[in-house]
């Protein structure tokens, strides 16, 4: 029986290996005989291509330093310097180079049938979270979604859609804003008075369940759940709690999102008997940036602490401005753009390895 301690050395390997091996190849793995016809996103920033745009709120990074790194320098709201892990998925699977936001009032009919983003920045699986946030709550996303099916329908008729979204891979990363927002933040610890962390995780999955449900009878075979970072390793957490761990990550928030994350694995498994045609894969994001920092140095990091832009502690969004005179000027040495989301760099290691490793698994 091994230690935590060796596991871990021996994960530490694995994935060195499998980052090697990745930037030894093509992103395009899987484009022999066209297995995925398109992919979709749904969930949180980690997938929104730029939904927000076009929406109330302010999450919003449709301006300089984000997509500073992007195709001609464009913020497009994505939350990074560049490309999300929505882009590399596409790019990956030999679709298309990126995946547009659903909301995109240009998108045409090769845009809608190879796939598209329905996810919201600020979005959660506890409807409080979208409120917080001004986010596309998740079972809008699904409205859009059905919506996005009558549409393709009427290129192709509805044998052809059906068939598109029985082959596509259905990526989803939620569930950082309700940790993150409505029950750690420390302005309004409102599900904190309201449930213990286990209850809240039990919430949480029992309205995940619900909406895997609704997918599964719109036609969908192939999901890919993202779990949950270590947000108590985000440089905005660890700024919060700086006065009394001075700077370190916030374990109470990790063993949360551990437990979640555990919770989903579970809520897999108990899926799979129900749905026999359901073919549904974890992604284990939590372990990947866990790793990132913890041995920076390897996959050529120099700050997993802070982010690029501002001071690196405090700003997203808006408070992640061209103004700013801090940002730095090279992202590829850090492991998070601003306060909470990754550098493309980061995404671009992380997709490679999804698509090396777990994406396999539902072709």
């Amino acid at each position: 029986m091994r230690s935590r301690a060796e596991s871990l050395v021996l994960f530490s390997v694995f994935f060195s290996l499998i980052i090697i091996i990745a930037q030894e190849c093509d992103y395009i793995l899987f484009v022999e005989g066209q297995k995925v016809p398109a992919v979709f996103v749904f969930g949180d920033s980690f997938g929104d291509t730029g939904n927000n745009d076009f929406i109330i709120t302010t999450s919003k990074s449709n301006f300089p330093p984000y997509g500073r790194d992007f195709i001609d320098r464009i913020p497009t709201g994505r939350f990074s310097n560049g490309k999300l892990l929505s882009d590399y998925f596409a790019e990956g699977l030999g679709i298309k180079e990126l995946l547009p936001p659903s909301l995109d009032p240009n998108l045409n009919a090769q845009d809608l049938l190879t796939g598209v983003s329905f996810a919201s920045a600020g979005s959660g699986l506890d409807n409080l979270t979208d409120l917080i946030n001004e986010a596309i709550p998740f079972w809008k996303q699904i409205e859009c979604f059905k919506e996005y099916k009558k549409k393709i329908a009427g290129f192709v008729g509805e044998e052809e859609a059906t068939n598109i979204i029985r082959k596509a891979i259905f990526f989803i990363t939620i569930g950082s804003n309700d940790w993150g927002f409505s029950y750690f933040l420390l302005v309004i610890p409102t599900r904190r008075l309201e449930f213990t962390v286990q209850e809240y995780t039990d919430f949480l999955l029992n309205q995940y369940t619900v909406y895997i449900k609704e997918l599964y009878n719109l036609g969908v075979t192939r999901i890919a759940l993202i779990n949950v970072p270590p947000l108590g390793c985000a440089p905005g957490e660890r700024t919060v709690t700086s006065l009394r761990n001075r700077g370190a990550c916030d374990q109470e928030i990790n063993e949360a999102v551990s437990g979640f994350n555990s919770g989903l694995n579970a809520m897999i498994d108990g899926l799979k008997p129900a749905f026999p045609s359901l073919q549904i894969a974890s992604l284990d994001y939590n372990s990947l940036v866990s790793e990132f920092i913890a041995n920076p140095r390897r996959y050529g990091f120099e700050v997993v602490a802070r982010g690029c832009c501002g001071t690196g502690l405090v700003e997203y969004s808006f408070l992640c401005n061209e103004l700013n005179p801090f940002t730095c000027p090279d992202a590829s040495k850090y492991l998070f753009f601003d306060a909470v989301h990754l550098t493309q760099k980061a995404y671009q290691f992380i997709s490679n390895v999804f698509l090396t490793t777990d994406i396999p698994q539902l072709l």
